[in-house]
């Protein structure tokens, strides 16, 4: 693919502040989840905060040569999870917890990363050849496409409804929350986000192709604005797609709740046991997202026709994960990790810009203070992301399916390693080792490098493809 801005180019600056806006509406939906997820006293701000420093760490450590965007990972949760159920509930020792899992993540990374300075990266070429890391890359983007499709029809108002469950023989009333607006309200905002990217994508010219996403959110989130205007005049719930009470009682700055500050508070409740507990959580998890650091690395390096596994090394991009990993999490609580919404967007806009990647943290660090910016940007609602997300988790995807395009798929070999990733990936096969949970990604790699090894190098049955 053409890149219109290599790794090494810089932009101008009122430039570099736009591209740089994009990657943040590429990452935020994904970085703010996270904490979202795991409650407890988590800032969105903080989190948002903290992937911009370890962003920052990762760049140092790759001399400034792989242009990819880190933010909280969702690999972590169920660590994340024990940290604080290990802890007493709603206490700050959690927060310690957040900081000492993600330190030993990242050692996990400085240990692997030792020891691939001196072995060499040779050993992962013949472990995880094309054919084992391309379809691996694609499970990357599908295993996300559930989540895309899903987000096309919900906006961000919400409604309580009502079911009943029978428990031990009575029925019991519960409420839950689901978005109010209109599936089908929803669906028009997505898909006018969708194919305004696609339009800008394809037809547009310069500044145009550069910023699609910026463009295609701003269309989809006027429409939304539109019906949501008419719904609110009306009293129809249904075409509310944005929830604009957001913005009441907004501060215009703030300092996000900083997990370092919180965990500072309660640190001589510490036991030897929750150590163990947060070891025991944390550490298994790093050895597992360390085949997805590959991949995403494998990725990009398709993307920008460079392999940062030799240059600046693989090494060099494990030390910035770990280590960024840890920097991150003084902040904002969660291990980071590459983003594939990153890569996508330097995909499809062919802007492998280091420097934007730079200017992506800088600006996520300093938005995090203020109010206006971060709650406009937790206001856009999910049918208008889901709409972008559609083409990034798609990219990925297409883009695993070309690292492929040489392997061929006729002999018996090659055809059952892509057939095991593949549908072990995208059938969801996970599997758990008390609160240590392998992910889909992980698995299909893991089966499909087994795959690799077992079947003879040298077969020669050919299998015929019938259409």
């Amino acid at each position: 693919m053409k890149l219109i801005y290599n790794v090494q180019d810089k932009p101008k600056f009122g430039q570099l502040l736009v591209f740089g806006f994009q990657q943040v509406l590429a990452i935020l939906a994904a970085t703010i989840a996270v904490p979202t997820i795991i409650g407890n006293g988590m800032s969105q701000s903080a989190a948002l905060f903290g992937a911009g420093v370890g962003t920052i760490v990762y760049l140092l450590f790759t001399k400034f040569k792989s242009p990819v965007f880190l933010g909280s990972s969702f690999a972590f949760i169920g660590s994340m999870f024990a940290a604080f159920s290990g802890a007493a509930a709603e206490s700050t020792l959690g927060h310690f917890g957040l900081i000492l899992g993600s330190v030993f993540a990242g050692l996990v990374y400085v240990v692997i990363a030792i020891a691939v300075k001196f072995a060499g990266v040779k050993w992962i070429d013949k472990l995880m050849p094309a054919v084992v890391i391309g379809p691996t890359v694609s499970i990357i983007g599908l295993s996300l496409a559930g989540n895309a499709v899903s987000d096309l029809t919900l906006g961000k108002v919400m409604t309580e409804v009502a079911s009943q469950t029978i428990e031990n023989g009575q029925i019991v009333e519960t409420t839950s929350l689901v978005s109010a607006a209109n599936p089908y309200v929803a669906l028009i905002c997505g898909l006018v986000t969708l194919f305004t990217v696609v339009i800008c994508s394809v037809y547009g010219k310069k500044m145009t192709k550069l910023i699609p996403f910026i463009i295609g959110i701003l269309a989809g989130y006027v429409v939304a604005a539109i019906f949501t205007v008419i719904g609110i005049k009306t009293d129809n719930t249904a075409l509310q797609v944005i929830d604009f009470t957001v913005f009441h009682g907004m501060k215009f700055f703030s300092i996000p709740d900083f997990t370092f500050a919180k965990a500072l508070t309660d640190i001589k409740q510490v036991n030897p046991q929750y150590i163990a507990t947060v070891a025991v959580a944390y550490i298994p998890v790093a050895f597992v997202v360390f085949a997805e650091h590959i991949a995403d690395h494998k990725n990009l390096s398709s993307v920008i026709e460079k392999d940062l596994l030799k240059e600046p090394g693989l090494h060099r991009t494990l030390l910035g994960d770990g280590v960024g990993s840890i920097a991150g999490s003084l902040f904002g609580g969660c291990p980071n990790t590459t983003y594939g919404e990153s890569v996508g967007c330097v995909a499809i806009t062919g802007n492998a810009s280091v420097v934007t990647i730079l200017a992506t943290a800088v600006m996520c660090m300093v938005i995090s203070f203020f109010g206006p910016f971060v709650t406009f940007l937790a206001s856009i609602p999910n049918c208008v992301m889901g709409g972008v997300c559609i083409t990034l988790y798609g990219f990925i995807a297409v883009s695993g399916l070309k690292m492929i395009q040489d392997v061929d798929l006729g002999e018996n070999r090659n055809l059952f390693v892509v057939a095991v990733i593949l549908i072990c990936g995208i059938g969801g096969l996970t599997v758990s080792f008390g609160k240590v949970t392998l992910t889909s990604v992980a698995c299909a790699l893991i089966l499909g490098i087994f795959t690799n090894l077992i079947v003879p190098h040298k077969a020669t049955d050919k299998v015929e493809l019938e259409a």
